[in-house]
């Protein structure tokens, strides 16, 4: 079966970090493209990141460029979302996803809360 789990979520100050990985199982991860959403409430689902299948391209939200670093490891099937310089705006619960074609995957969604 498949399976996309969050983690790495939790509490953090404004200007602190965390590191948010998703871990995949049940399919072959090495092919497909992997991404970072994220939903406020009240608010739509926001593409936050994605990454190609090799690695080699990325792409960023604008109110993220810059403080947010998505990569991957095709070794151990987990993608990971690096968050730096987090701003209470960046409160939301993330969700990862796999893309190849029609085909789409998510996981359950991790909360992360910025706040003093």
């Amino acid at each position: 079966q498949v399976q996309l789990v969050e983690s790495g979520g939790g509490l953090v100050q404004p200007g602190g970090s965390l590191r948010l990985s998703c871990l995949a199982s049940g399919f072959i991860f090495s092919i497909y493209d992997m991404n970072w959403h994220r939903q406020a409430p009240g608010k739509e689902r926001e593409l936050v990141a994605s990454i190609s299948s090799g690695g080699t391209s990325t792409v960023y939200a604008d109110s993220v460029k810059g403080r947010f670093t998505i990569s991957r490891d095709n070794f151990k099937n987990t993608v990971y979302l690096q968050m730096n310089s987090l701003k209470p705006e960046d409160t939301a619960v993330y969700y990862c996803s796999a893309g190849l074609a029609a085909t789409r995957y998510w996981g359950q969604g991790t909360q992360v809360t910025v706040s003093s």
